[in-house]
């Protein structure tokens, strides 16, 4: 298997279970709620600008994800910037280039919508993930996250 075997395409509606399927093996903990406002926002929305996709393998089957949102006046920013909120290949695939294919699908797809510039937010203690977003170019933001706990 190798990710040259693998196909982009936008995400439906349909893909939900697929994409929950996924997520549930990554990390073990269901959260189909998270995905049904996810998917709701994406799909039955007016505002909706198509901009996750899934990678499926030679059969059909979606083997990973990446979802996202462009800002349409959120914050004061406007069509330049986009966020990646979520990504997840099936382990079965994982270090096949999956997830890499995916996030390269994703940066040419917005940037033919407008886009400029992809934010994301990774915690500080998940090595694993600050690799993965390193090594596909993504970098410390001159934006300063703030939380309050309360």
């Amino acid at each position: 298997m190798s990710a040259n075997t693998i196909t982009i395409r936008l995400m439906k509606a349909d893909d939900f279970d697929a994409v929950v399927a996924i997520d549930r093996k990554i990390l073990t903990n269901p959260r189909t709620d998270y995905y049904r406002v996810k998917f709701g926002k994406l799909f039955e929305s007016n505002d909706y600008l198509p901009a996750s996709l899934v990678a499926q393998n030679v059969d059909g089957k979606v083997v990973g994800f990446v979802m996202g949102e462009i800002y349409l006046g959120e914050y004061g920013i406007f069509q330049e910037e986009a966020r990646l909120d979520t990504i997840g290949v099936d382990p079965a695939y994982h270090h096949h280039g999956v997830g890499r294919r995916l996030i390269d699908e994703f940066m040419d797809h917005l940037k033919s919508l407008g886009v400029q510039k992809v934010n994301t937010l990774v915690d500080w203690n998940d090595s694993r993930l600050i690799h993965f977003f390193s090594a596909n170019r993504f970098s410390p933001s001159r934006t300063i996250n703030l939380e309050r706990s309360l």
